[in-house]
This record gives C-alpha cells, structure tokens and sequence, in this order.
C-alpha cells in the first residue's frame, strides 16, 4: 500500500460514479455493513443495555431506517452499497442466477456480471487508502473490483492467509493461524471487525468498508443469548474504531425474519413442484437467488424467487402469473418488466416472473432439492422479500446541515453519501 494519502497531503476534491458526487475521505472513515441487521437487533440490544456505542450513535449521531435494495439478498446490497444506486444499474441482483444464453444455473461468485465502477475503486484511484474487508470470500471477488492488490487491502477472513491471521494476533499456534475461522461461525464476522481496527491503529487506511456473515442472524432471534453476545461484540469493535479516531456508519444488508409456523415447522411453499403439478413437468424453472456457498443456514429458502418459464409454456406464463398469486403465502408476484420497474432491478437479467413470499414463509423450487437437516433444531429464519428490506441507517456523528427528514426515504445504499457528504 502507498503511505501517501488525502488526510496527510492535504489533498482536496471528491469522486464522481452514476452522477453522484463523493467527497474524498478527510479522517479515517469506517463503513459496516451488518449482515442481516434487522432493526429489531438494534432495538432489543438497546433495550437490553448491551450496544451502547450503537445508542450513542442513535441519541447524538444520525438514525434512520432505511431501505435495503430488492432482492434483499447479499450480493446485491452489498454491491449497491459499494456504488450508491440499486442493483438496475450495477447489474447485480442476486446470489445465484439462470443465465438464459446457455441455460446455466450460475452462482454469482465474482465481479463479472458488475456493470461500472465501485466507490472503493474510484476512491482508490484518487489516492485514497482503501481497505474492503468482507468475511465471505465470494464478496471478496466483487468488492475488490478496480482495485489494485498492491495499493489496496482487499481481505475476506474465510480465506485469510497465515500470515493476515498471525498479524490480527488470532494464532497463538501454528494449528490456529492455519485455519481460518468456520464458515458458521460468529468468530468469522468478528475477525473482519477486528482487522479494521488494526488498520485504524497502525494508520494503514482512509476509507474502510466492512461487511460481515448473518450466521448468527440466522439461528438466533433479537434478544436471545447468542444474538446478544455476537451484537455486544460488534459494539464494542465499533466503540473502539471511534475511540480510534475514525467516523463511522452501519448499516445492513437486508433484515430478517422467522419463517416458521406455531409448532417451528418451516412455511414452505415448493413453487415448482406446485407449477409441474398444474401445468407439467418442465414448465418452467424456478430459481432461488438466495443459493450461495452458505447454505446450511437457510436451506437455499429465501423470500424471493425467479420463474423462468420454458420455450413451450411461453402461452401459459399470466396463467401461472394468476395461479401462484393464489397460495396463501405468496404476498406479490409480478411479470418481468414490473418486477424490474417496481423493485429497481435489471430487466435483461430478469426471470418472466417474480414471486414474493409474506413475512412468515419462504419459497423454494423442488422439495428435493433443499436440505434443511443442517437447521438442527433451529427455527427456520430468513430474507429477501419486503418484509426484510428495513434496515437501521447509524452513523457516528451528526447529520450536515440539520435537513428536514421529514418524509424522505433513505437507503442503505446512502451510506457512503451519508458518511462522505452530510455529517458535521
């Protein structure tokens, strides 16, 4: 990494991506990005007494609900935070896709399908010392686009090399440095936290976006012990990153919400097999882009789906759009060219229909095709419907000019306008 940079060369200006203007950084600026931060995280911790730096934030800094953009999956947040606007333009809208060219089912593990540049690239590029530190290393991939390795930190702590985890102190032995922590683990979200602040000790950045796992989000409702102790975790790393000098913002990714009946059985509904029955096998193809390389924990059943319809039910698609509207747990389904209108999203990469599951239940494709034996005993929990598109929007400082808020609809993806353009 370069030693220069604009907070001890004096250096002015700002970036400009998809006609949005960014001050470049002018103290040490954090981004977090709580995966699965569902507002009643921040409420019930609050209550609690357990997130005092994230209560300051709310009582003397800026707070807001916002928005999350739909899907609210992963990858999509994540990319729309990293550039200001939704995922139409970036061109990202799930964490698995049906690439209609070859009919492949393909999950998004990369920056290939991105479209423009990224706030971290750009700001990189002006000299600014960028650090992208992401506990999945498929959003290693994609964040670290437009950044060079050599003048950039581009880290995720699921592939964390031995010699990353010697420096964060986290191997006492050579049996702990060489393994990274579990994939389902809080541990992998801590250690993203903990890498920004040492970077924030050793003067290493400018601009830092972190953006953690929702493994615990996922099996542990707000206020449980579990939730409790990974939210106090992640408040005092936030404690300590203000102590450290650096302005600092939270947001999430997407909320999250149990999907389970009264008993704890999951509320499924099985879209595809429920389409084959009424209008034959291989009708169409329903995709769940919830899928990615962490599934244990959901099952591959998100609130969200895409239905691709085959070549010889083409005929048949506002039938199926009016048959799947009548399942009881279905709250919306809409043709490809609302769905794309309505929620923001890229219409060349749109399946012929969208459907959206209410607040309790999830869907899937085939019954054979999820496995939910890895929930051990755990209510099912999950996201990508509306129902989780409310996040908290946090920041440590207040808010510049003190603006009327009044009736303006905020989104994660903000974040860095917020960070970079509005606080005092």
């Amino acid at each position: 990494m370069t030693s220069s940079s604009p907070l001890n060369s004096g250096i002015e200006g700002h970036i400009t991506l998809h006609g949005k203007h960014y001050k470049l950084p002018s103290q040490p600026t954090v981004v977090v990005c709580i995966d699965g931060f569902d507002p009643t995280y921040l409420g019930q911790g609050i209550t609690d007494g357990i997130l005092p730096a994230m209560q300051s934030f709310v009582e003397q800094g800026f707070h807001a609900t916002a928005d999350a953009a739909m899907p609210t999956f992963t990858n999509p947040n994540n990319v729309s935070i990293i550039t200001g606007v939704p995922t139409c333009v970036h061109g990202i809208a799930g964490n698995y896709f049906l690439d209609r060219a070859t009919g492949d089912e393909v999950m998004v593990v990369d920056d290939s399908l991105l479209r423009g540049s990224t706030i971290l690239a750009e700001m990189a590029g002006r000299g600014v010392r960028v650090a992208a530190i992401t506990a999945k290393d498929k959003l290693r991939r994609i964040l670290g686009h437009g950044l060079n390795e050599t003048e950039s930190i581009c880290w995720s702590s699921q592939c964390a090399s031995k010699d990353i985890l010697a420096w964060l102190g986290k191997g006492g032995d050579a049996a702990v440095v060489a393994n990274p922590p579990s994939q389902y683990s809080a541990e992998l979200s801590l250690w993203v936290l903990d890498a920004g602040v040492k970077l924030l000790e050793e003067k290493r950045v400018d601009l830092v976006y972190l953006t953690l796992s929702d493994w615990v989000q996922h099996k542990h409702a707000p206020g449980s012990p579990v939730a409790n102790e990974f939210m106090a975790a992640i408040d005092t790393r936030l404690r300590q990153m203000v102590g450290l000098g650096a302005a600092v913002a939270v947001t999430g990714d997407h909320g999250m919400n149990d999907k389970c009946d009264d008993q704890g059985n999951p509320n499924i509904l099985f879209l595809q097999d429920k389409l084959e029955d009424a209008f034959g096998q291989g009708c169409a193809r329903v995709i769940c882009p919830i899928t990615d390389p962490f599934v244990k924990h959901h099952g591959a059943l998100g609130s969200f789906v895409r239905v691709h319809v085959s070549h010889a039910h083409m005929a048949d698609v506002e039938s199926m759009v009016e048959f799947c509207r009548g399942f009881t747990e279905v709250e919306m389904v809409l043709p490809k060219d609302e769905a794309a209108r309505v929620f923001e999203m890229p219409e060349d990469r749109e399946g012929d229909f969208v459907v959206v599951s209410k607040t309790n239940t999830v869907v899937g494709s085939k019954a054979v095709e999820h496995d939910l034996s890895s929930l051990q005993g755990h209510r099912l929990r999950s996201h990508g419907g509306l129902s989780e598109q409310r996040v908290p929007l946090l920041m440590s400082k207040p808010i510049h000019p003190a603006e009327d808020l009044v009736g303006k609809r905020w989104r994660n993806f903000d974040i860095f306008d917020l960070i970079l353009n509005r606080r005092q």
